[in-house]
C-alpha cells in the first residue's frame, strides 16, 4: 500500500470526527461513538489490528479516562464548594473594589483569575466563570464571552494542574517508536516530559505576555462607544505589565517544579501584585473608560442570562483571606507534593493500579490515584468545607452538580480516549505498516520538509478546535508531531512543544468550549459571532509560535 493512501486512511478518523462535530453539528456524545468505531474499522481491516489488540487498547484508554474524570471531579467539586460558600463572591468583590476602568479590571480578572481557574480546574471552567462574572459587572454579554475565550489560551497547557501535558502528552506520546527513542537515551519519561515543558512556558511567555493587551483593544474596538483601538492602547504600559507578572513566575516554575504548577502559580504571585499595582496608581491610565450607556447596545450584544452580584444574602459573608485559603492552601499541598526532596511524593506514589500486558498484547496501563492532583484537590474540598463551616445541604448540591458534570463528560470520554489510544497502537500489527500517526508523519514529513515547524502548532490547534480539549489534542497528535520530528531529524521535544502550544491557542475556536461559555450566559446560537471574534487572536499565537519554531529548529 502506497504512504499516500496508507496517510489518507489514518486521516479518516479525524477527518470524520471533524465532519460529526462541525460539519453536521452532531453533539460529541453521538459524533465520538461513531469516531470510535470508524478507527476500530480502519484499524482492523487496513492495519490488520486484531480484536484483542482493540479491546486492550481501549482497556488501556480507560485508565486514561479513569485519571482525567478523577482530576475534573476534584477540581469542579472545589469550585462548586466555593460557590455555595459564597466564597466565589467574595473574591469577586475585592477584584472589582479596585478600579472602575474597565480595560484594568479584564486584565485582573479575565486574564489573571481566569488563568487561576485555568490552573486549578481547566477544562472549560475559566470562560464558565469569567463570563458570568463580567456580565454581572456590566458587560456586554458578546463582550464577556469573547474575553472568556480568550483566557483560554496561555494558561491551558498547564490546565487543572498540568492535565494536558501529564495526561495529554505523556500518554499520547507512549508508542513504540517514542519507548525506542529512550532506550537510545538516557532520558527517563519524566526527564522527557520535563524537556518538554521547560520548552512550553518559553514559547508561551513570548506569544502570551501580549494577550492582555489584545483582550483591551479588541474590547474597546469592538465594543467600546468610540469603535476605538488606541482607547486600548492607552493602558499598554499596564498591560504589559500585567502579562510580565503572570508569565515571568510561569516560566521560573515550569522550569524549576515541572508541569503542574506554571499557570497556578503565574496567576498566584500574578494577581496581588497587579491588584496593588492598580491601587497605588502605577502605571494606571489619567482617564477611567467605560462602555456606552446600556441603553444605547445593540440587540445582538446581549444575551438572556441577568447575572445578580448580591444573590444568596442568607448565607454569611466570607472574609476575604478566608475565601481565597482552599485555593492557597491547593498550591502549597501541591508543591510539597512534587518536590522529590521530602517523603510525600513517595507516600503518594506506592499505590499504583497497573495491567501488564492487558489480554496477553505488548499493552499495558497504570494509574496512581492518589499522586493525582484530584487527591489533594478532595482533601483541599474537606477542609474548606469545614473551615467555611458549610451546610449539608449546600455540600450536597455542589457534589450533585459536580457529579452531573462528570457523566456528560465522562460519556464522551469514554469512547474519545479508547479511540486515541487505538489510534498510537496501530503499529502494534503483523504486517509492520507504522502506525496511524506515523503514516501520517512520513507523508507530512515528505511533502513539507523543513518548514514544518510554522504548520506543526496549526496542528495542535486543529486538535483543540476538534475535540474542545488541549488534552484530547495531545492524545491525538503528540505521536503524530514526534514521528514527523523524527522524519525531519529535528529535535523531538521541540515539535512536541509547538503541538501542546498550538493545542491551547485552539482552546479559544473550541466550538465545544465556545457554546459552554454562551450557555452560561444566555447567549446561545450565536457562537458563530464569538468564533469570528476569536479567530483573530488564535491566529496571532499560532504565526508567532510557528515562527519561534522556525527560529528554535533553523
Amino acid at each position: 500500500m502506497s504512504l499516500s493512501l496508507l496517510a489518507l486512511l489514518a486521516f479518516v478518523p479525524i477527518f470524520s470526527a471533524a465532519l460529526l462535530l462541525v460539519g453536521f453539528r452532531m453533539p460529541a456524545k453521538k459524533a465520538m461513538p461513531l469516531a470510535f468505531l470508524i478507527t476500530a474499522v480502519i484499524a482492523f481491516f487496513t492495519w490488520d489490528l486484531s480484536l484483542r489488540h482493540l479491546v486492550a487498547s481501549s482497556i488501556q484508554g480507560l485508565f486514561i479516562t479513569f485519571d482525567i474524570l478523577y482530576i475534573i471531579f476534584g477540581a469542579i467539586v472545589l469550585l462548586n464548594l466555593l460557590k455555595y460558600s459564597r466564597a466565589l463572591r467574595t473574591i469577586r468583590e475585592g477584584f472589582t473594589s479596585i478600579t472602575a476602568d474597565r480595560r484594568i479590571q479584564v486584565i485582573i480578572i479575565a486574564w489573571l483569575f481566569g488563568s487561576f481557574i485555568e490552573g486549578a480546574a481547566g477544562f472549560g471552567t475559566p470562560a464558565a466563570i469569567v463570563a458570568p462574572l463580567l456580565v454581572g459587572l456590566r458587560y456586554p454579554t458578546f463582550c464577556a464571552v469573547m474575553l472568556g475565550m480568550m483566557v483560554q489560551s496561555t494558561a491551558v497547557t498547564f490546565g487543572a494542574v498540568g492535565t494536558p501535558v501529564l495526561v495529554g502528552v505523556a500518554g499520547g506520546i507512549q508508542g513504540p517508536e517514542f519507548a525506542a527513542e529512550l532506550a537510545g537515551s538516557s532520558l527517563t519519561l519524566s526527564d522527557y516530559i520535563q524537556l518538554v515543558t521547560s520548552q512550553v512556558v518559553i514559547l508561551h511567555a513570548i506569544a502570551g505576555v501580549f494577550i492582555p493587551t489584545l483582550m483591551v483593544t479588541m474590547m474597546t474596538r469592538f465594543f467600546g462607544k468610540n469603535k476605538s483601538w488606541k482607547e486600548g492602547l492607552e493602558v499598554l504600559p499596564f498591560t504589559i505589565f500585567g502579562g510580565l507578572c503572570f508569565v515571568l513566575p510561569y516560566v521560573l516554575t515550569g522550569t524549576f517544579l515541572g508541569p503542574e504548577f506554571p499557570s497556578l502559580l503565574g496567576a498566584l504571585v500574578g494577581i496581588p501584585i497587579v491588584a496593588y499595582s492598580a491601587k497605588k496608581g502605577f502605571l494606571m491610565p489619567k482617564k477611567t473608560w467605560d462602555f456606552d450607556e446600556e441603553k444605547n447596545w445593540p440587540s445582538h450584544w446581549m444575551g438572556t442570562l441577568k447575572v445578580k452580584l448580591d444573590d444568596r444574602d442568607d448565607i454569611k459573608r466570607i472574609p476575604l483571606a478566608k475565601a481565597w485559603m482552599p485555593y492557597l492552601l491547593l498550591a502549597f499541598l501541591l508543591v510539597l507534593s512534587r518536590l522529590e526532596q521530602l517523603p510525600l511524593k513517595g507516600w503518594l506514589t506506592q499505590l499504583k493500579i497497573s495491567w501488564n500486558d492487558i489480554l496477553d498484547t505488548p499493552i499495558s496501563a497504570s494509574s496512581s490515584p492518589l499522586y493525582l492532583p484530584s487527591t489533594i484537590l478532595l482533601i483541599v474540598a474537606v477542609v474548606t468545607i469545614l473551615a467555611h463551616n458549610m451546610k449539608r445541604n449546600m455540600v450536597a448540591r455542589a457534589f450533585f452538580e459536580s457529579s452531573k458534570m462528570l457523566l456528560g463528560a465522562g460519556f464522551v470520554l469514554i469512547f474519545t480516549i479508547p479511540m486515541v489510544r487505538i489510534y498510537i497502537n496501530s503499529g502494534i500489527n503483523p504486517t509492520e505498516l507504522p502506525s496511524m500517526p506515523i503514516a501520517m508523519a512520513e507523508w507530512v514529513a515528505s511533502e513539507v520538509g523543513n518548514v514544518y515547524p510554522l504548520f506543526a502548532p496549526t496542528i495542535g490547534a486543529l486538535g483543540a478546535f476538534i475535540a474542545g480539549s488541549n488534552t484530547v489534542s495531545n492524545l491525538m497528535f503528540t505521536l503524530f508531531q514526534f514521528g514527523v520530528a523524527t522524519k525531519l531529524a529535528m529535535p523531538t521535544f521541540i515539535i512536541v512543544a509547538l503541538q501542546a502550544v498550538g493545542a491551547a491557542a485552539g482552546n479559544m475556536i473550541a466550538i465545544h468550549n465556545i457554546v459552554a461559555a454562551s450557555a452560561t450566559v444566555g447567549f446561545l446560537g450565536k457562537e458563530g459571532m464569538i468564533l469570528k471574534r476569536t479567530i483573530i487572536p488564535t491566529l496571532y499565537y499560532l504565526l508567532v509560535v510557528g515562527i519561534l519554531g522556525l527560529i528554535l529548529i533553523g
